[in-house]
């Protein structure tokens, strides 16, 4: 039987045709989370642009440039090894939920307690930033470790827990707010939308077989400049903003070391963002597996990682991880020179600021309809790869990022004067006050959420006593503040600490979690039949 022929390296072109299409859409899902980040530190929080654009860009972009030169020559030696020529590379890029989490729910609400403590704004922009830095530099570091022990974490974790966390953070923080954007241009934003929907969700057909990313982009660009100088676009419409050249070469520094301290209270967040990274990037080495293309697990894990440290060694604050699109960009034809353009496309544009230019002058509108649709494939995901008994579970994991996401609303000073949120917060006449609920109940979300779905995976599971010491575990953390923290601000605290309101709410819910595992050690003594419950 004649053995297939290994492609030499002279004989494996470094790019093909279809390549281009894989690029624009690597590229365009990349430009949509910077854009993001951008737009909610600057526009939502009114951070320094200047900072964010020469500073936190350039450092991010190169741990995209590498990650991205990495898995391109990984590809190209399983291309080698397995004479497939047809090896498609893994794709690399920001990661949208996490990234939005760090905007919404660290960066900026680090920045404005920061002001609110007496800082200048320039000097809590740069303690915001070096804080971002520490928090990737934690994660790449939390990454590395557990590229090893991944599986073992996979094991122990259901899937209803690890994929319902991510998509609870997608629907309500990735899908709702981007949602919100759009709909304030929804002439230029719905009809974007809807051509994602009608190429992505539907499998439409594009004229010219154009990627249907690059289509809706095209879509909403001609919308807003042609409907926006004639009035029809109301207050969404702003001229493209004048083009600056912005070179800034992302030097290794230190700064990162004076943004250890800061993470503390931010914990909560930061460890679980990089422990979703390495589930993900597990799942999509997987799903390449699946494709057709066998990529080591570890090696995946361990360039995603090493990219985000170098990443936060060099000034960036959003961490790089394995897009789980793979199969669909080997489905279009790209082989291992998209990863190879995007790469040096992106890298070099946080280096010479186009890429800052191309944010600033697109607006969000244009951009989050991708950001909308990584929300709905992320939150499908969740229930078609969960097996349908555990759809429940899943469910019940989306209400604390819920409670976040209207936490994050109600603590903006511009929605509700600080100090009628202290006033609110602290009423005690009707037991635990709502907003306290919203607010303990949301911090620590990704945390409550993966113990909430696993306990009650094991309650359909029919382990009780699994589920109890899940519960009493729940009940230790919030304890500390690791989840449920008391502190608005989502700080973690030895409990004897705190003032003494503070300390009983606190209570409360550790002994909610104590409560309920006791009632399940209690079930776990029945041996009845499984569901011969009645409602």
């Amino acid at each position: 039987m004649r053995q297939p022929v290994t492609p030499t390296a002279s004989k494996l072109p470094h790019v093909v045709s279809a390549d281009f299409n894989g690029f624009l859409g690597l590229l365009v899902d990349n430009l949509s989370v910077m854009a993001f980040l951008a737009t909610a530190l600057i526009g939502i929080f009114g951070f320094p642009a200047d900072l964010v654009y020469t500073r936190m860009f350039p450092g991010t972009t190169l741990g995209i440039l590498l990650g991205n030169l990495a898995y391109t020559v990984m590809a190209r030696r399983v291309a080698r090894r397995t004479g497939n020529a047809n090896t498609t590379a893994m794709p690399l890029g920001v990661d949208a939920p996490t990234t939005i989490g760090m905007a919404l729910l660290v960066l900026g609400p680090a920045f404005l307690s920061y002001k609110q403590a007496g800082m200048d704004e320039h000097a809590a922009a740069i303690a915001t930033w070096q804080l971002g830095m520490a928090s990737l530099v934690v994660m790449g570091v939390l990454k590395t470790v557990l590229s090893i022990f991944g599986p073992m974490v996979q094991r122990h974790v259901p899937r209803a827990g690890l994929l319902g966390s991510i998509a609870g953070i997608a629907l309500v923080l990735m899908g709702f707010l981007p949602l919100v954007e759009i709909m304030k241009v929804p002439v230029v934003g719905f009809a974007g939308l809807g051509v994602v929907l009608y190429a992505l969700v539907a499998r439409g057909h594009m004229p010219w077989n154009l990627p249907g990313v690059l289509v809706a982009f095209v879509v909403g660009v001609l919308l807003y400049e042609v409907l926006g100088p004639l009035g029809w676009l109301g207050h969404g419409y702003h001229p493209m903003a004048a083009w600056q050249w912005r070179f800034a070469l992302p030097w290794p520094t230190l700064q990162w070391v004076h943004g250890l301290p800061l993470t503390t209270p931010y914990l909560s967040l930061i460890l679980p963002f990089g422990l979703l990274m390495v589930v993900g990037g597990i799942n999509v080495t997987e799903s390449a597996r699946a494709a057709g293309d066998d990529y080591n697990t570890r090696d995946i894990l361990l360039v995603e990682a090493l990219a985000t440290l170098a990443a936060g060694f060099c000034g960036g604050v959003a961490q790089t991880t394995p897009y789980i699109g793979q199969p669909a960009f080997r489905a279009m034809g790209a082989r291992t020179g998209y990863t190879l353009i995007t790469g040096i496309v992106v890298g070099l544009g946080g280096i010479f600021g186009y890429l800052s230019n191309l944010v600033e002058m697109l607006p969000l509108a244009v951009l989050a309809p991708i950001l909308v649709f990584i929300a709905i494939s992320i939150t499908t995901q969740a229930f078609e790869a969960t097996p349908l008994r555990y759809a429940a579970a899943v469910v019940f994991s989306f209400f604390p990022a819920i409670a976040r996401m209207v936490a994050i609303k109600l603590g903006d000073p511009t929605y509700v004067a600080p100090d009628h949120f202290a006033a609110l917060y602290h009423d005690t006449s009707q037991g635990i006050s709502e907003l306290a609920v919203i607010n303990v109940l949301g911090n620590g979300f990704i945390i409550t959420s993966m113990i909430w779905a696993s306990f009650v995976v094991a309650m359909i599971d029919h382990k009780p006593r699994r589920a109890a010491w899940i519960a009493l575990l729940g009940g230790v953390l919030s304890v500390f503040g690791i989840i449920h923290s008391v502190m608005p601000a989502g700080n973690l605290y030895l409990p004897w600490t705190l003032d003494p309101a503070m300390r009983a709410i606190a209570f409360q819910f550790a002994g909610a979690y104590l409560a309920l595992a006791g009632v399940l050690l209690v079930f776990s003594f029945w041996r009845g039949e499984p569901g011969a419950a009645h409602a």
